[in-house]
């Protein structure tokens, strides 16, 4: 009888035991960010019309290692004209995989966004807008407007990309938002670039 009675308990401990070995054998969702090794600028100057003058350059940001992983990115300064505006284009690629991270970022929009801090825009050197095709608050590709008169002609652009966060929250559609991070997600890229203006 003693037998009988102990076997509840006994049914018990066992359930208890197979569901915590089940709950603990769930996988856990990971939010891995993007792994960027190369982050190229791509500059083109437009005119008034946003017709493209002159050749288009570039700078770039690189780490073998992942420029958020690695001790010593290589980072070009950018130089641009008093007075002007640009298109900018942005392009990240993990070279260790070979894969192109700008498609990646585009594919998923809604979960990705760029944001552009630095002095180079808190002394007003320069303005920057959205200008992702289909009018999607993205930031692979802007419009920067330098100053005619600016401040100094040497400043930073702090180029920021974050994943996973809410993109409706209040002032997240603003490119030069500086808490971000109040609107949740992980950054996958976080560079400074100097900043040189010319006459």
């Amino acid at each position: 009888m003693k037998n009988f009675q102990k076997l509840p308990i006994y049914l018990f401990a066992a359930l208890t035991f197979g569901f915590a070995s089940c709950e603990s054998e769930d996988p856990v969702p990971e939010n891995e960010g993007e792994l960027i090794t190369d982050v190229t600028l791509i500059f083109q100057e437009i005119d008034a019309g946003g017709n493209p003058v002159g050749t288009p350059f570039t700078a770039s940001a690189v780490d073998p290692e992942g420029i958020e992983i690695g001790s010593s990115p290589t980072i070009e300064p950018i130089t641009l004209a008093k007075g002007k505006s640009y298109k900018m284009t942005i392009n990240a690629f993990n070279n260790i995989e070979n894969e192109d991270i700008t498609a990646e970022i585009f594919e998923e929009a809604d979960e990705h966004q760029f944001f552009f801090l630095g002095t180079a825009f808190s002394s007003n050197i320069l303005g920057i807008e959205y200008d992702d095709p289909g009018s999607i608050i993205l930031g692979i590709r802007t419009i920067l407007n330098v100053s005619a008169s600016p401040t100094s002609n040497n400043g930073q652009m702090q180029v920021v990309l974050r994943h996973d966060l809410d993109k409706s929250f209040p002032g997240a559609t603003n490119p030069n938002f500086a808490n971000f991070v109040q609107a949740g997600g992980e950054t996958d890229l976080d560079i400074t670039f100097p900043v040189v203006i010319n006459d």
